[in-house]
């Protein structure tokens, strides 16, 4: 399983301004173990934001994003209180969904 994210939401003005710390590997499949073996690849291929259902970022990543990405991007139409919720699917099917509310 997953570590959790770490998500923020925070309410500027009309704007929410989210931030997420993903812990995830990032393996690229062209790295080497000490022994010599090849690492197997195990990378997020995709990650979806959504505030009331609504879907506020959906993007799609591979294995040139790093080790433990940071996420940060913003959108309208959210209130305080209002929960923003985040999810990925990696390429092994591992998935894992996390929630802040918007203070």
């Amino acid at each position: 399983m997953a570590e959790p994210m770490r998500i923020r939401a925070k309410l500027n003005g009309d704007t929410v301004e989210v931030k997420v710390l993903i812990r995830h590997d990032m393996e690229t499949g062209k790295r080497k173990d000490p022994s010599g073996k090849v690492i197997p690849p195990h990378f997020i291929k995709t990650l979806i934001a959504k505030c009331k259902e609504k879907t506020v970022l959906d993007t799609v990543m591979g294995i040139s994003v790093s080790k433990d990405p940071f996420l940060s991007f913003k959108f309208k139409g959210g209130a305080l209180g209002d929960k923003v919720t985040v999810a990925w699917v990696d390429n092994t099917d591992d998935t894992r969904t996390d929630e802040a509310t918007i203070s």
